[in-house]
């Protein structure tokens, strides 16, 4: 797929089609709440067939700690999933996939090799008048063993303060440029960025009512597949984002980021790059830390 690094991170449409009843695939679709257009409602109206639905905030969290899955819950999750370590996980969700980049990266860190993201989302599937379902499916539970996890995917804050300023290191914010410049405070105490990030800005969708519809993001087509490399490859040098700096990805609550990660890492192979998955949630709630506008 257009000379990425890792291509096999990649499915199109109609290579699912085509693998729709191979045993040894399970698809996930991830969903926000109860959203109605990428959530469970949306889930349960219409999905692709064989898809079961793992909630962002509710299954790819802790409730109690409020962070990310541990071994312990990653296990649990893929368990209930019918998935051993030999399955291959194919992840798709709306929001042009962020949810589902999400979901990739924490199987990343928890050691689950063969993982895909389904390219050009829910969106492109529906669009293309794709076979869909509203058949939850029953799934046989298997038994999951994870090896001890990755964490050198991971940013935490006292990473990011300590990247600050230091030859090398590069941080890239992948929320708004109103979120970036501090005029959008995303519902946090403050606003503006961590200093010397630099912008990959995405932008909010709407309805003809104002309401909010998609994230666009600038590292996909119109039709929400990803640009190629070559073309990805020139974005990133022009805003000086290079594969020789070690990168720590951020935005709001580890959508976009998640989805900047998977394009630095799976499509153009860059070797050194952390999620700061707590982002300016917990950045913009902090006291006492750096922040530019």
């Amino acid at each position: 797929m257009s000379n990425y690094a890792h291509p096999e991170s990649l499915v199109s449409s109609q290579w699912l089609v085509d693998h729709l009843d191979d045993p040894q695939i399970r698809l996930v679709e991830v969903v926000l709440g109860a959203s109605p257009s990428f959530g469970m409602p949306a889930y349960e109206r219409e999905h692709i067939p064989g898809a079961v639905a793992w909630d962002y905030e509710k299954e790819l969290q802790d409730p109690v700690r409020h962070d990310i899955l541990d071994k312990a819950g990653i296990e649990v999750l893929l368990s209930r999933s019918g998935i051993t370590p030999e399955t291959t996980i194919i992840v798709y969700s709306g929001l042009s996939n962020l949810l589902a980049t999400y979901a990739f990266w924490q199987l990343k860190i928890n050691g689950h090799k063969p993982v895909r993201l389904l390219d050009g989302a829910r969106q492109k599937w529906l669009d293309e008048n794709r076979p869909t379902t509203d058949e939850i499916p029953q799934i046989t539970p298997a038994l999951y063993h994870a090896p001890e996890p990755d964490w050198s995917l991971r940013a935490n804050r006292d990473d990011v303060l300590q990247s600050i300023g230091k030859a090398g290191q590069l941080l890239v914010d992948a929320r708004t440029v109103e979120m970036y410049n501090g005029i959008d405070k995303a519902g946090t105490a403050h606003g503006g960025h961590v200093p010397g990030a630099v912008n990959l800005a995405a932008y909010p969708e709407t309805n003809s009512d104002g309401a909010f519809k998609t994230w666009r993001v600038p590292t996909v087509r119109p039709d929400g597949t990803f640009k190629s490399a070559g073309e990805l490859g020139a974005m990133f040098d022009t805003l000086g984002i290079l594969s020789d700096k070690e990168i720590t990805t951020y935005c709001v609550r580890g959508g976009l980021s998640t989805h900047a990660w998977f394009v630095l890492t799976q499509l153009l192979g860059f070797p050194r790059v952390r999620e700061y998955d707590r982002s300016w949630a917990e950045w913009g709630n902090l006291e006492g830390v750096p922040i530019e506008t």
